[in-house]
């Protein structure tokens, strides 16, 4: 007899995963994309102006969304991150040429280009549809209830009821697929905007259920934050941060609200809007150094949040497999060049790591057990190949009972699998 169609949805800060499950079969959907199909989608969206398209507006997603923009950055609206204003009260809407698009607009023009590209393969009319969702949002006072909202909003063009369970839940279950004995797992799942952990005890195959949730944490850590740690020290001093402006008589230090919402990529796509602009002019010449407000004035008008962050993310990267790495971003009037050191780079984010691993003591202390009775750790996303990230679980539970993998699609996979289950009510959060 065939099983329903299940599809676990990842829907990330950075990146999208789809997986669909049926029968004995759990596959990952693979998209097309400029250089071929891939089951990793870039969480982006890009617009520009075109009469021939409706409503005058072209727009594209994913990896379809950074070629559009690199062809023509200034003629464009360049949205990545956006999940993480989900649960913002202080979101309402993105400008993009003068229109005003809401969380759930974003999310579904987003999520009807993932369908485009997946040709006919997210048509879902009776399908079984399990969202990932973290257990704490990104953002500061997260609100959960209007997540929750815009998220209905958002996965109702789909058509069908959405199922929505905690995250590393999902990579719980899939990594149970690679056991074959009893084991309580520590779940940590590391995006781009949080970082959640579970506890989860694993049976044999063939138990019934054969994941049992023990506890949940999170933080709104991750990724993106480690991002802001570097644009706060190698780029923000060029542009005004610690600066002074005049006000009448008197010297005022800059407001940090700025320099704040340039080094979050999900709000510095946002900062190019005409009211901003006119703020910053405003700052600038009223600045002690007014080239500095107008760097930061040229990078948001010149739509290179793309460039900076990609100079930002291979940093990141390369301080993951090397003990130094080179800084470089150039602009027109801006070059910023550094040599930094992982030491360096693991002094910036030590604040975060203790949050970190204050949200893994509470997961501990919800399931009632101690770190010695954890008996696999099992890392995901992509933020837990940070070198920093890993020593603190080896530290607390021993390298020897660390295991990762799938760190970018383990989450829709064990999604999928979840969906196929009688009972998907223990699993919903």
């Amino acid at each position: 007899m065939t099983t329903p169609l299940a599809i676990g949805f990842d829907f990330g800060t950075t990146n999208s995963v789809v997986a669909r499950a049926q029968d004995d079969r759990c596959d990952l959907l693979k998209l097309d994309g400029p250089a071929g199909p891939d089951p990793v989608f870039r969480s982006a969206l890009c617009f520009w102006q075109d009469d021939a398209e409706q409503g005058g507006l072209g727009v594209a997603a994913g990896p379809w969304a950074i070629e559009e923009y690199l062809e023509f950055p200034q003629g464009s609206r360049f949205i990545q991150s956006f999940k993480s204003v989900a649960a913002a009260v202080r979101f309402e809407h993105a400008f993009v040429f003068e229109r005003r698009y809401r969380f759930e607009q974003l999310g579904q023009l987003f999520l009807s280009q993932m369908a485009t590209h997946a040709r006919g393969a997210l048509n879902l009319k009776d399908a079984r549809i399990v969202v990932g969702r973290p257990v704490e949002y990104a953002g500061h006072r997260p609100d959960e209830a209007l997540a929750r909202q815009r998220y209905d909003a958002m996965f109702e063009v789909l058509g069908t009821k959405i199922h929505y369970v905690y995250e590393p839940l999902g990579a719980a279950y899939s990594y149970a697929a690679r056991l074959d004995a009893p084991a309580t797992v520590l779940v940590a799942d590391f995006g781009g905007g949080t970082s959640d952990f579970s506890i989860v005890r694993i049976g044999v195959p063939g138990t019934t259920p054969r994941c049992t949730p023990l506890s949940h944490a999170g933080v709104g850590i991750a990724g993106d934050r480690f991002d802001q740690r570097i644009v706060d020290h190698l780029v923000l001093p060029m542009l005004g941060k610690g600066g002074r402006y005049r006000s009448f008589d008197k010297l005022l230090d800059i407001p940090g609200g700025w320099f704040t919402d340039f080094s979050d990529w999900s709000r510095l796509a946002l900062m190019r809007n005409r009211r901003t602009i006119a703020e910053l002019e405003k700052l600038r010449r009223a600045a002690l150094d007014p080239d500095a407000i107008g760097r930061m004035i040229a990078i948001i008008e010149g739509e290179l949040g793309y460039q900076l962050y990609d100079s930002v993310g291979r940093l990141k990267r390369a301080l993951s497999s090397d003990a130094e790495a080179h800084f470089h971003f150039e602009s027109d009037d801006l070059l910023i060049e550094a040599d930094v050191t992982r030491a360096e780079f693991e002094g910036w984010i030590e604040d975060d790591i203790a949050r970190i691993e204050a949200a893994v003591d509470r997961a501990l202390i919800g399931a009632g057990v101690e770190p010695a009775a954890i008996d696999r750790v099992f890392l995901t996303g992509g933020t837990s190949l940070t070198p920093r990230v890993r020593r603190l679980f080896a530290t607390r539970f021993g390298e020897n009972r660390i295991a990762a993998g799938g760190e970018l699609t383990s989450i829709a996979h064990g999604l999928a699998l979840i969906g196929q289950q009688d009972d998907i009510s223990a699993w919903t959060a």
